[in-house]
């Protein structure tokens, strides 16, 4: 005969429950290890929402990398065959590449390079940058040189401040953002701080043709003497004394004056001074770029502190004449992003605290000190919003558990909540996960999964005290064994119906990786709690309830008086259930659809046909299909492009009505315009590469909008509202305009985007013309706008054409005219001056004045040397 244990309530514990996870069952259900698991899980929970970096879109790893290629004098056809096509072919060949895009233009390339989302961004980039240099000896001749330049997530500023004042001196504002700029890198966990518009002190050296031939000089001469001059060199050292000297030769320039002094040729046996040459003049640098900031017409609305349109140092009544101006002002932009695996919040909250100490310390009075971006404070309230949402929907389910179970039985169910989810974050974070967005919508969606495991445990338990009128731990065991197969069952279908989700490719694959880890890790932390805390917990929550073995009194007097016999209630008899709420709803409802066979098979066909016209709505364009609705922000992006061509004022002219329309638009907090220059990327920009527009005929503008919970329209709605408005004023000047909402998933180039190939021999005009064809094609789809290719438009060009024998008889080589013209248009700031004081060292940079390079005829004027010396036109 076997020996049997017997248990603490003196019943056998049984040949039925030796399996390990009975055992498992049995060791938390006879000790207060239960206590400690669900005391250890909430702390490490609490611990790990407050450690874990908070980011309002998860990390997504994509190397990506632009390689700029120098190839001047060449046409962008002949880039494209000499330099693009031939690096193409080559960084293709790197293993891990997925994609190798180009663009050729005159005498420039760029090359961008995108792996495999997912590669290790470390050695992708090391892969890249040896591919470039053992092949650099086949780059084609004429290639001035490459700059590689690595794209990242963390590039993307995380907190930008607007500089505004100063009676509007850009000059001045660019200054002092300069300063801060300094100032506020120093932070920790700050990895790059830039200044975006306004001027930078120069020393513009304008050279004048009509003195340059009074003196017999050139250009080119006028910029060697400069160069050869600005020199500073150790040059040895020697014994003297028992000591020994250093020796440098040190540069002719430390000041202004010794620029405009410098001897740049020799005339008539005097020297020639730079100053009788050239105007001379330290000051701004020419203006090519502009950047301004205003406020909305909802500006006065009262925002969080820190909230993007704060004025950093100000009461919010402070100085109204500031606060409430609509005045569009001239500003600069001081753009901060944050280190690799930083918390977003806490460094946007150390640089705002460093921007209001800095406000005191530094700026003028006159100069104000306006966030305009914050995601620090975006991902704190999109977390804060979804953990509120998610303390709701516990409360709801709380509250639906104790109508259909009992308060008992609801908050042993609600105890499981937050230790699985502590046991979740903790392995989110092991797994390197931010808290974001994607994370806890995971956890919300994870909530109506998770409960059923302890619901199924609790219910069984609460059945089998109710069935036998008493409670063990021997019933409890039986209770969880009963159930333990389909509870285990049931957990590993969830899991499986979400392991596809490890396989998504493209960047929605990292983008939703929280999502397949969260969901199937907070599932398998229900099924250990269903078998640890839960039958504990059910134990000691309803035994008072029901008699016991060896008295078989209850332990709750109440019970005891409403029920001599020792039983909690009938709820498994179908008298009592009969009398019930819902069943009383339930059945006039359904009696008639069982009551015969037709009209059951009429009403499942019934089912059938609406649940394939719900599905043909999609497919008849009744209602829009989206992967992911569209969120409500409280920004937006306008991207404005004018023919290349076009000037920089004139393009400042377009946006300046933009603004007027925008700056009345009741939900508009403020914005700040960018004309000619990029502004700071974000997520999305990062993609579609905003950060390389620059020209003067591309604009961009952000615009902030008030709160959520202070507007009634989501941020979709304001953009369709303003839209056409916004685009006839673009269609108006020739130009196009773009409303981009910051996507709710992972950014792609386009909504739509079609690549045109052709045959190698196929010229790049019927390319472009079957890329307009497409184009047109889209744009008759509906609900396609927008529509437009990256070809370039048609612009003026002149050419100087060298006539090669008179350049020859004269001693001038084509390369000395070039070097001329371009000195003379784009100017030479290859020299830099140091002077004390100055932040940054200050560039000298030689052009001729504006009037005096407006025209060919200009041009053809300025004077060149040959090679007796004299001068030639």
């Amino acid at each position: 005969m076997s020996s049997l244990k017997r248990d603490r309530d003196g019943h056998d514990a049984g040949d039925g429950h030796s399996d390990p996870l009975s055992a498992i069952v049995r060791i938390f259900l006879n000790s207060n290890l239960s206590i400690i698991l669900i005391i250890f899980s909430m702390i490490i929970g609490a611990a790990v929402l407050f450690i874990t970096p908070r980011e309002e879109d998860p990390q997504i790893v994509v190397p990506l990398a632009d390689v700029f290629v120098q190839f001047p004098g060449h046409t962008a056809a002949e880039v494209e065959q000499l330099v693009s096509a031939p690096l193409e072919r080559m960084l293709y060949q790197i293993d891990g590449v997925e994609y190798v895009y180009s663009m050729s233009q005159d005498d420039a390339a760029i090359i961008t390079v995108r792996f495999y989302v997912g590669q290790d961004r470390e050695r992708s980039l090391v892969k890249l940058f040896k591919k470039l240099n053992e092949n650099s000896d086949a780059i084609t001749p004429g290639v001035t040189g490459w700059v590689m330049k690595p794209v990242e997530i963390d590039d993307v500023p995380v907190v930008t401040l607007a500089l505004k004042g100063a009676g509007g001196d850009s000059h001045a504002l660019r200054r002092v953002g300069e300063e801060l700029v300094e100032r506020l890198a120093v932070v920790p966990s700050v990895s790059r701080a830039f200044v975006v518009g306004g001027e930078s002190r120069t020393i513009t050296i304008q050279i004048d043709p009509e003195l340059l031939r009074a003196y017999s000089l050139s250009v080119a001469e006028v910029t060697a003497a400069i160069s050869a001059a600005n020199v500073a060199r150790p040059s040895g050292s020697f014994d003297r004394d028992d000591h020994s000297v250093a020796v440098t030769v040190a540069p002719a320039f430390y000041h202004f004056d010794d620029v405009a002094n410098a001897v740049v040729g020799v005339f008539d046996s005097r020297p020639v001074f730079l100053k009788d040459v050239a105007a001379v003049r330290d000051g701004p640098d020419e203006i090519t770029s502009y950047v301004r900031h205003g406020w909305g017409a909802a500006q006065a609305f009262e925002r969080h502190a820190g909230s993007p349109g704060t004025t950093i140092g100000a009461a919010h009544d402070a100085h109204p004449s500031r606060q409430h101006t609509t005045d569009t002002q001239p500003s600069v932009t001081i753009a901060i992003s944050k280190q690799k695996g930083a918390n977003a919040v806490h460094v946007a909250n150390a640089v705002i605290r460093r921007a209001e100490e800095l406000k005191a310390e530094v700026l003028p009075d006159d100069i104000d000190l306006v966030i305009t971006r914050n995601n620090g404070l975006t991902a704190n309230e999109k977390v804060n919003e979804l953990v509120e949402a998610l303390g709701v929907a516990i409360v709801i389910v709380v509250l639906l558990l104790t109508i259909g179970l009992g308060w008992r039985e609801a908050f042993i169910v609600a105890v499981a909540v937050p230790v699985v989810f502590g046991l979740t974050l903790a392995v989110n974070l092991l797994f390197g996960f931010t808290i974001n967005r994607v994370t806890l919508f995971a956890l919300i969606l994870a909530l109506g999964l998770l409960v059923d495991d302890p619901i199924v445990d609790v219910e069984n338990i609460s059945r089998h005290f109710e069935e036998r009128k008493k409670a063990t731990r021997r019933i409890v065991l039986d209770a969880v064994a009963e159930i333990r197969p389909p509870l285990i069952s049931a957990t590993l279908a969830v899991i499986v119906s979400f392991l596809p989700m490890f396989f998504i490719t493209g960047m929605m694959g990292p983008y939703m990786s929280p999502m397949a880890l969260n969901v199937p890790v907070a599932m398998l932390m229900s099924m250990l709690v269903a078998f640890t805390i839960t039958p504990w917990l059910t134990y000691q929550m309803l035994k008072g309830h029901y008699p016991n073995e060896e008295t078989g009194a209850t332990d709750d007097p109440a019970d005891s008086a409403a029920n001599p016999a020792g039983g909690h209630h009938e709820s498994y008899d179908p008298a009592v259930v009969q009398r019930t709420l819902l069943y009383r709803f339930f059945k006039p409802l359904m009696v008639p659809l069982l009551k015969t066979r037709l009209r059951a098979v009429a009403f499942l066909a019934l089912m059938f046909l609406l649940t394939a016209a719900a599905a043909g709505m999609g497919a008849l364009r009744m209602v829009p299909l989206k992967m992911l609705p569209f969120d409500n922000k409280n920004e937006f992006l306008l991207v404005l492009d004018m023919d290349e061509g076009t000037t920089l004022e004139r393009t400042d002219a377009v946006m300046r009505e933009i603004e007027e329309v925008i700056r009345v638009a009741p939900e508009v907090t403020d914005f700040t315009s960018y004309v000619g220059t990029p502004g700071p990327i974000d997520f999305n920009g990062m993609v579609r590469h905003y950060y390389l527009r620059q020209g003067t005929h591309q604009a961009e503008m952000r615009v902030n909008l008030v709160g959520k919970k202070n507007r009634t329209r989501q941020s979709h709605a304001i953009g369709l509202r303003m839209r056409d408005e916004l685009t006839a004023i673009a269609k108006k000047s020739g130009g196009l305009l773009r409303i981009v909402e910051l996507p709710p998933g992972p950014p792609v180039l386009a909504s739509l985007v079609a690549e045109i190939y052709g045959r190698v021999d196929q010229p790049y005009s019927e390319l472009l013309a079957a890329a307009r064809t497409v184009a047109e094609r889209m744009a008759r789809e509906p609900g396609v706008v927008e529509a437009d290719d990256i070809s370039e438009a048609n612009r003026d060009r002149f050419r100087f054409v060298v006539d090669q024998e008179k350049a020859a008889l004269a001693g001038v080589s084509v390369a000395d005219i070039a070097r001329t013209i371009q000195v003379a248009l784009s100017g030479d700031s290859t020299e830099k001056l140091r002077v004390d004081g100055e932040r940054l060292p200050l560039g000298l940079t030689f052009r001729l004045p504006r009037l005096l390079r407006s025209s060919p005829e200009d041009l053809a004027q300025l004077p060149v040397k040959g090679r007796a010396g004299q001068m030639v036109l």
